[in-house]
């Protein structure tokens, strides 16, 4: 594998050169072929097992960390940094895109400050999960290649053994690199050039120019945009929502205690290091938009205030947009007034929540409807009948006559999802794991492979979680 350098060769001033510390008996956890095949990789073998544990170099590999700064759950922290992740540098894919490949949790770097650089089994389980998960899921996302365990001890809130996962994101760039340079280097010049570079690598199209950063800026508010709407669509709740975990091309990014929603809960928070709800699911939408103002005052320097405000009103109606056309998809709407359809969305999650139902399955049940037939299999879950009555009404209105049945169903199958990573699952193939049976975690990743399929003898797989897994929560060391 070649791998590019154009990060740390252009911009030497935003990483420190690292020395990757491997980890002890490694062993394959799970391995990603979809993105293996995506880099013309073959299977996991022992020469990638030796390199991926970071027990030797990967040729033309420069280790590296990156330095950035970021808003904390909104207090601002000056210097942060790759702490447990090293970049190894951009490898091409089939398709001529490159990707960076890193491995989290391979040892102390410079920005780790008082930790210890490695990450446990069952974070770099639930990170490789979660990113695969939303990308056959259609979700834009990083992605994971692979999850090797080990017999290396590790200290967290009791001791644990540790593992690296192998990453792969378009880019790394976030929005606190931005905040980094221009509150801590005050160097415009080096803004501009971070700037410069973001485009030339990832938005060609554009000139480094006042009219391209214009523009520039108001592609980033879209694609978070988008991003944040496909969240909200598919009941994702991400829980560390911070500018150091924005990744400036609109993907997922930097996954720790982020969960799907199980019972539909409008304030569900999944992380239980955040009591004030901070970054609940209902909260993520004005999030991204406060981070979004916080990368625009980081990049006043180089973009006139009128550009990036003019940017930023951009922001509400795009998540509008894109939602509805998600949440129309999953319910079978055609395109309509933007007011009623909103409502009409309110009104079904109001009755999921007020009737303790599970988000995944009761819209899956839409690919079973049959629109004109007067029933709904949703009806028999609620305890409320008069009011789901009430909004079926509604619903059934906006309904154009459906003329074939079963490419209705179809569509409605292929919007909503049969399967999800619940984090009870997680945890349950995460328990096996530590105990030795890997078998619970490639089930699992196996099914997350195609969660729209019905895969009957996988269907356990989407039953509502046991009592101690409804709403399973996590913390930031998850």
């Amino acid at each position: 594998m070649e791998l590019r350098q154009a990060f740390a060769t252009q911009l030497p001033w935003a990483v420190s050169q690292v020395d990757p510390q491997g980890l002890d008996n490694p062993r394959w956890l799970l391995w990603s072929q979809d993105a293996a095949d995506m880099l013309s990789l073959a299977g996991p073998d022992e020469n990638a097992l030796t390199v991926l544990s970071a027990n030797a170099r990967m040729a033309g590999a420069r280790y590296h960390a990156q330095v950035y700064a970021g808003h904390q759950f909104g207090g601002y922290s000056p210097r942060l940094g790759d702490g447990r992740s090293m970049i190894l540098g951009e490898a091409k894919d089939i398709k001529g895109q490159y990707w960076d490949i890193a491995l989290k949790g391979a040892g102390k770097t410079p920005y780790s400050r008082h930790g210890d650089g490695r990450a446990v089994l069952r974070s770099a389980v639930r990170e490789f999960l979660v990113s695969e998960a939303m990308f056959h899921l259609g979700i834009p996302t990083t992605r994971a290649l692979a999850v090797v365990g080990s017999d290396t001890q590790v200290w967290r809130e009791s001791l644990e053994t540790g593992a690296i996962t192998v990453r792969l994101a378009r880019s790394h760039i976030r929005f606190g690199h931005f905040e980094y340079v221009t509150y801590c280097g005050r160097n415009r010049g080096r803004l501009k050039q971070l700037v410069d570079f973001t485009i030339n690598q990832y938005f060609p199209h554009l000139s480094c120019n006042d009219a391209g950063y214009r523009v520039w800026f108001a592609e980033v508010v879209k694609r978070t945009a988008v991003m944040i709407a496909h969240w909200q669509a598919a009941g994702f709740a991400h829980g560390v929502m911070n500018t150091d975990n924005m990744s400036i091309l609109g993907d997922s990014f930097d996954f720790g205690p982020f969960s799907f929603q199980d019972t539909y809960r409008e304030h569900f928070i999944c992380n239980h290091s955040d009591p004030e709800g901070r970054y609940a699911f209902d909260r993520q939408p004005g999030i991204a938009l406060w981070n979004l103002q916080r990368l625009a005052q980081a990049l006043s320097p180089v973009i006139p205030s009128d550009d990036l405000v003019a940017g930023l009103d951009s922001y509400q109606q795009t998540l509008v947009e894109q939602y509805l056309t998600l949440m129309r998809h999953k319910m079978g709407l055609p395109a309509g007034e933007e007011v009623e359809d909103l409502a009409l969305v309110s009104g079904l999650m109001k009755l999921l929540e007020d009737n303790a139902l599970d988000y995944t399955n009761s819209m899956r049940m839409f690919a079973h409807l049959h629109p004109g037939k007067g029933h709904f299999a949703l009806r028999d879950e609620c305890r409320n009948k008069a009011a789901f009555d009430d909004w079926f009404k509604l619903y059934e209105k906006r309904l154009d006559q459906v003329a074939d049945i079963e490419l209705w169903q179809q569509q409605r199958q292929a919007a909503n999802p049969k399967y999800i990573l619940r984090n009870y699952l997680a945890q349950e193939a995460i328990e096996a794991a530590q105990n030795g049976d890997n078998q619970p975690l490639e089930n699992l990743y196996q099914v997350l492979r195609n969660p729209f399929d019905e895969q009957s003898d996988m269907a356990h797989y989407a039953c509502r979680p046991p009592h101690w897994g409804d709403g399973l929560t996590c913390s930031c060391s998850s």
